[in-house]
């Protein structure tokens, strides 16, 4: 460890593999430190003696579910949405060739307390049963006017501006009802809550057509899911960084964050020894406590939680078509709360589980002091639950952006269940730290499923 480098990466979650595989490929050395065994840090997939071990320290997995072998179970449930920004980022650096993708069977909405397809075309939109007749004809006028919008020919406008009225004009101008608004702007835009509603439509619409343009890639859903769980991603993401230069250390503890008289990121100390770089990039979870550098200062605030049930299956979640995997999204308004709850469920068709069991996690954003009673709306879903496994993680944003003494702190792994806010944060982590926006130069595109 008698090296300098130019990057210290603390951490092997997706966000963190990302960046150094992308630093390496840049020309930057970087080191990666964890101080697991593993691979993937708060998003790793476990096998089931390393699940039981990690919430039942003192219980053996039962006989019945099969080998240890057979399972990847996901400590955070993601989907990558195939048209979205993960995917552009996993063709860019050729990660794909490391990995396999199967599609996710289904996407659906719960609604006047049942569970519905989400329709994303206007063709769909008139045989969907979650709008009557009348809000069918509204809803096809307007997913025909998203299709049809082009940004240079004001025909197609009817007289709105996407970048100056709000998301609720347009609602307003094609008289959609509350529950119409729901599943478009929950389960195709993907917005946590209903902020998005007065701000300026542009953003919803660019949502919007990434979901109609996934779900038309490969039909079915436009979710995609690497075989053998996510813990694959990161591992991906470090085999490119391994290729440019990069160097790994599993298993070494980080005893503190070495920074100088000005405050300015030194090095990493593990144990005796202390290796030195220009820049740090790490996950929240290594900066909340002693050894997070000069003390008292404070790098990382804890802005909310997360509550998520891992549920073990032996069953399809009922209402859902037998899919074998799917996406069920609640929004806030169906079950009054503030925050969506997300379900997603993978099973043995992605080489996560053994044979007839099904994978099915449920999170969402810690409203109350009472975090298992808020997921009961998801859980009252999934019909007879063989074992559960429920954790309370917090949500950590950094302090500062890093800028002035070179410790750049990524953010925890929100309640949603695709990647989009993940590259979000890679792509403000790389500007912070390179100081210009990450740039993908064009490929030519690529089917990621086989």
């Amino acid at each position: 460890m008698d090296e300098e480098y130019d990057v210290i990466v603390l951490g092997t979650g997706l966000t963190e593999c990302i960046l150094s595989g992308l630093l390496s490929v840049e020309g930057k050395k970087v080191l990666h430190m964890d101080r697991n065994d593993y691979y993937g840090g708060e998003s790793a997939s476990l096998n089931l003696t390393q699940l039981y071990r990690k919430y039942r320290p003192n219980q053996s997995p039962p006989e019945s579910l099969g080998r240890d072998r057979d399972y990847a179970v996901d400590l955070v449930p993601k989907f990558i949405i195939a048209s979205g920004e993960l995917t552009k980022i996993l063709v860019h650096t050729d990660v794909t060739r490391y990995l396999e993708f199967k599609q996710i069977a289904g996407s659906f909405v719960y609604r006047d307390k049942r569970i519905s397809k989400v329709p994303s075309t206007e063709m769909e939109a008139v045989t969907s049963p979650l709008m009557g007749f009348m809000e069918k004809r509204r809803a096809k006028k307007f997913f025909e006017f998203l299709q049809n919008w082009k940004d240079n020919d004001p025909t197609t406008h009817q007289g709105l501006n996407l970048d100056r009225d709000s998301m609720k004009t347009v609602y307003e101008k094609f008289g959609l009802e509350a529950g119409t608004q729901d599943f478009i702007g929950h389960a195709m835009a993907l917005y946590l809550d209903d902020d998005y509603i007065t701000k300026p439509a542009r953003p919803t619409y660019d949502r919007i057509i990434l979901y109609t343009s996934s779900m038309a890639r490969y039909g079915k859903s436009p979710y995609i899911y690497p075989l053998y769980g996510l813990g694959e991603l990161p591992q991906s993401f470090a085999r490119l960084s391994a290729i440019y230069g990069g160097t790994y250390m599993l298993d070494k503890p980080i005893d503190e964050i070495v920074t100088d008289d000005a405050g300015k990121f030194v090095g990493v100390r593990s144990g005796s020894e202390t290796v030195k770089a220009k820049q740090l990039i790490g996950d929240p979870t290594y900066f909340t406590g002693t050894a997070a550098g000069e003390s008292g200062k404070v790098r990382v605030l804890e802005e909310g939680k997360v509550v998520r049930a891992i549920c073990l299956l032996k069953h399809t979640i009922p209402g859902t078509d037998d899919s074998d995997s799917c996406q069920i999204i609640i929004p806030q308004n169906q079950v009054g709360r503030k925050h969506d709850i997300y379900i997603a469920m993978v099973s043995a068709t992605h080489n996560v589980c053994a044979k007839d069991v099904y994978v099915a996690i449920v999170s969402t954003v810690v409203e109350t002091d009472k975090p298992e009673l808020e997921i009961a709306p998801a859980i009252n879903l999934l019909g007879p639950i063989y074992d559960k496994f429920v954790s309370i993680t917090p949500l950590y944003t950094p302090t500062s952006s890093g800028q002035s003494d070179n410790i750049f702190i990524t953010r925890s792994y929100d309640a949603t269940s695709h990647f989009e806010t993940v590259v979000e944060d890679v792509q403000d982590v790389w500007k912070r730290v390179i100081g210009s926006d990450l740039v993908l130069k064009k490929r030519d595109t690529e089917e990621v499923v086989q």
